[in-house]
């Protein structure tokens, strides 16, 4: 997977569809992404001690690797991304502004 946990990303389809956020978490098992306050959905949570009131909790639920595109720490553009070797180390590019990310 091209993008990886602490990376900047934009939402390209959904509800959310322009905003960026910060990748909190990474599942390459099923290739979804947990962005950080985007894609939210209501969970209605039960009280748990008696006399306590119920409530509503928004969570962040997982988007799907083509749904979301990588923001270039250099150029500050939404880019693709490449690999390189150099000296036998892979290392991650953008395909806009050629610089190292």
């Amino acid at each position: 997977m091209k993008i990886h946990k602490n990376d900047i990303v934009k939402i390209l389809k959904g509800k959310d569809r322009g905003k960026t956020g910060k990748v909190i978490k990474a599942d390459l098992k099923s290739r979804k992404l947990i962005v950080d306050g985007l894609n939210l959905y209501k969970k209605h949570m039960r009280p748990k001690k008696q006399g306590e009131k119920g409530e509503v909790v928004k969570i962040s639920r997982p988007i799907t690797v083509s749904n979301l595109m990588l923001v270039c720490p250099n150029c500050k553009q939404s880019a693709r991304v490449g690999y390189r070797f150099e000296k036998d180390i892979k290392f991650r590019y953008c395909k806009k502004c050629q610089s190292r990310i």
